[in-house]
């Protein structure tokens, strides 16, 4: 057998799955083969998307079907046998595999990131792979975990047959949890993006934990209704009976699984705190849902909870672990044991990628002062100083300023989709009601149809919230534009929002994540795949700190107690002047809360006046520009021409380079895909060069233009070039009919259909012929492809 000849899939087949298997690996529980596990990321081209090259290993070992602990790469014989080392380097530590090995079918190139000593790399023949029990022992050895906790680690996840299983990062984040638990860690975080399940991934510990009987009563403890009766319904239901959701009325002691508000078990008075019903000793495990709420500082009246049931693992769940002079999610539970985070979802296809709309208003970049003696509109004398964005809808209202935002939100809305889901984040309640007003009375047409289009959806009225559960429904299309505050900032679970506004000065990490958090769910069954964001406020500047996706970096000091909030935090989460209603937060009596936003004038006595409102003052639009998040993820600040030109010379180093790819290419079309996953934004590019290229260039000419300085064409342009070259009269008949209308099929629609052989069925092939009998008049089907591509080749030289 001549092993150079045989394929890759071949050196699978007949060398290292039969050397696996001598091993003693099962070909049906521990050895899987062409596993994919990421999604692809997601390209938008247009109002459509495509999906970039998922990740997929040749071979993931496994002891346990939910313990990954080896991936192999495989090539060729052609290759060496370390050929292909780095890529199972590469999934070896996303997978969290420590060993990574390379083969080529003589043997292996073995790769031992354990640390314990030896050799890290050795060349192994394809009689001395390792077994399963040797790997096992060694993994358990590098993981700290000895006998006693195997039946832990090695009790399997909860399966129903449906093909539901953990994604990879859901598999790391679970199996590390586990074995620190198994470990006797008593307190552990998690640190996973908001879209990336978090629930499910819970659940998946609790149920490992609770069927190896390693921990037999849990509480699960969440600060919103709307969270714990999402958990229980969906990813915690295969508990069953084991499971009941506690209220403030009576407990009882009979189940295993418990769910529960902060505020049911604790009130301000003794007899309220219904936690104490239970010992301190009734739970082995309390799991923490977005644990940089609620309990997260040290002061807090629901931490109490958690210190009356000190003895029990505490588990933290959180997109955005708190680190402030008060707050510190690592001072309590430690560094995470995994972070999953929002730039490697979007990389992944996991998460939604977005766009920012920057909008400046003049007032906002320039500040306003009134003049001497100037009163507002219902008399009260404006104190005399520069108001600037972080006083507007908190210390004083620009009244023109609302309608002008909510008339750019309504352009963006008419512009692509009118009902497409819309969140409008506000300062307080009271700019959320403006702001609800604003969008009503610019959208009448819609308001017609149904009052709902645009609804207030904030902690103070019930009607409003009574909304929330038909806002996340992907069924229900009203309401469409919800204006809020704090209410929909984290735990909503909006599927299919697909733009945020943020007319709102945020200073707050964690709440800037958990907003952008709102948009990053995938939803493909009502084509939800990207967002965009609409920012008023300056608040994307946030996607600059290194923080924004970086690991927490802990600044609370316990021995120097809490410090005061610095002026500009003031407002935000976290801050002493949240103006909203304790309910947006489901804050219970003991939380110390500020609701200064009723909306109404202070007009007891010689009380201060803490907002005045202007409406005399005009506001517009001074700038506006477009981000997007490049191929690594990363914000791109410069100029789309800029970042085009960057990009295109990274693949081409000179325009002869790229003119001999685009002309030896079989389909043009891979080189314009090949440029998108490389990060080019083909439909907003073309839309920038609409004017010097016509409606629908050539993305050849779009590149040519831009990147290479060459004189622009529009598609019409160059095919009549070519035309005037004489270029038919080589052929007669049949074939020069399909020709002239592939040419004009290219005027029409570019050269992706000309390269399409179903374009024959379509008019004005169908009146010449078959596909077959077309075909046949150029001699057939090759030599049919012959001619396509010279026609293209003649296209493209006509004007070079």
């Amino acid at each position: 057998m001549n092993k150079k000849s045989l394929s890759e899939r071949d050196i699978c087949t007949k060398f290292i799955t039969p050397a696996l298997v001598k091993a003693g690996w099962n070909v049906h529980d521990q050895i899987r083969e062409e596993v994919t596990f990421t999604a692809g990321r997601i390209i938008v081209r247009g109002r459509l998307h495509a999906r970039g090259k998922k990740r997929r290993a040749d071979y993931v070992l496994s002891y346990k079907k939910n313990l990954p602990i080896a991936v192999i790469e495989a090539k060729d014989n052609n290759h060496s046998l370390g050929d292909g080392m780095q890529q199972a380097l590469a999934y070896g530590e996303a997978l969290d595999a420590p060993f990574r090995i390379s083969s080529n079918g003589d043997g292996f190139l073995f790769h031992d990131s354990t640390g314990l000593g030896g050799p890290v790399e050795r060349e192994l023949s394809l009689d001395e792979f390792p077994s399963p029990e040797e790997l096992w022992a060694r993994y358990r050895q590098y993981k700290g975990l000895d006998e006693t906790a195997r039946p832990t680690v090695e009790q399997p996840y909860y399966d129903d047959g449906s093909g539901r299983v953990p994604r990879y990062y859901q598999t790391v984040a679970i199996n590390r949890a586990v074995e620190a638990v198994a470990r006797g860690q008593d307190r552990i975080l998690l640190v996973m993006a908001t879209g990336t399940g978090k629930t499910f991934t819970a659940f998946q510990i609790i149920w490992r934990l609770w069927k190896s009987k390693h921990k037999r009563r849990i509480l699960f403890l969440a600060d919103r209704n709307i969270l714990v009766d999402q958990t229980k319904n969906n990813d915690f239901k295969p508990f069953g009976q084991a499971m009941t959701k506690v209220t403030n009325r009576s407990i009882d002691k009979s189940f295993e699984i418990y769910l529960s508000l902060y505020q049911a078990v604790t009130g301000v008075e003794e007899e309220k705190n219904i936690y104490k019903e239970f010992s301190p000793d009734f739970f082995d495990l309390v799991v923490i849902d977005e644990c940089h709420r609620g309990s997260a500082a040290a002061d807090s009246s629901w931490r109490a909870i958690l210190e009356y049931f000190s003895g029990a693992t505490h588990l933290g769940l959180t997109a955005t672990p708190k680190e402030t002079n008060d707050v510190s999610n690592t001072d309590y539970f430690g560094e995470p044991v995994y972070t999953y985070s929002l730039k490697q979802g979007i990389e992944d296809g996991f998460l939604a990628p977005y766009k920012v709309v920057r909008i400046d208003l003049d007032r906002d970049l320039e500040g306003w002062r009134p003049t001497k003696g100037q009163v507002d509109k219902h008399g009260n004398e404006i104190e005399d100083r520069i108001y600037n964005q972080k006083d507007f809808d908190r210390t004083l209202v620009l009244e023109k300023r609302t309608p002008v935002v909510a008339a750019k939100i309504t352009e963006f809305l008419e512009r692509t989709d009118p009902y497409q889901k819309t969140i409008v984040f506000c300062e307080n309640i009271d700019h959320a009601e403006r702001m609800r007003q604003a969008l009503v009375n610019l959208n009448p047409k819609r308001i017609a149809e149904n009052y709902k289009y645009v609804m207030r959806i904030t902690g103070d009225e019930n009607e409003g919230k009574a909304e929330l559960d038909n806002f996340i429904n992907p069924e229900e299309r009203y309401p469409v534009i919800a204006t809020t505050s704090k209410l929909m900032t984290t735990g909503v679970d909006a599927q299919t929002c697909k733009l945020i506004v943020l007319d709102q000065r945020i200073q707050s990490m964690t709440e800037f994540k958990q907003i952008i958090g709102r948009g990053t769910r995938i939803n493909d069954d009502y084509n939800k795949h990207w967002f965009t964001i609409l920012d008023f406020k300056k608040a994307t500047e946030l996607f600059a700190d290194p923080n924004f996706d970086g690991d927490p970096v802990q600044v609370y000091n316990p021995a120097e107690g809490a410090s005061p909030v610095p002026e500009d935090e003031q407002g935000v989460e976290g801050g002493v002047g949240i103006a909203e209603d304790p309910a947006e937060y489901g804050a219970d009596e003991g939380e110390t809360w500020t609701n200064d936003d009723t909306g109404a004038d202070d007009d007891a006595g010689d009380a201060k006046i803490t907002k005045f409102y202007v409406d005399n003052v005009e506001v517009s639009v001074v700038a506006e520009r477009v981000q997007y998040l490049d191929a690594q993820g990363d914000l791109i600040t410069e100029s789309l021409k800029d970042y085009t030109r960057k990009r295109v010379r990274e693949q081409f180093a000179s325009l002869d380079d790229f003119l001999r790819r685009w002309s030896g290419a079989d389909r043009k079309q891979a080189i314009i895909d090949e440029l998108a996953e490389a990060g080019v934004f083909w439909d907003d590019l073309i839309a920038d060069v609409r004017k010097k290229l016509g409606d629908d260039p050539d993305p050849f000419d779009v590149i040519c233009h831009i990147v290479f300085d060459q004189p622009p064409l529009t598609r019409k342009q160059r095919a009549d070039q070519l035309r005037k070259t004489g270029y038919f009269d080589k052929y007669d008949g049949p074939a020069r009919q399909v020709l002239d209308g592939l040419l004009t099929k290219y005027t029409d629609a570019g050269i992706e259909p000309v390269e399409d052989v179903k374009v024959l069925r379509l008019d004005p092939f169908r009146s010449m012929g078959s596909p077959i009998e077309l075909i046949q008049a150029f001699g057939g089907k090759e030599s049919y492809t012959d001619a396509v591509r010279h026609l293209e080749a003649a296209l493209y030289h006509s004007a070079n």
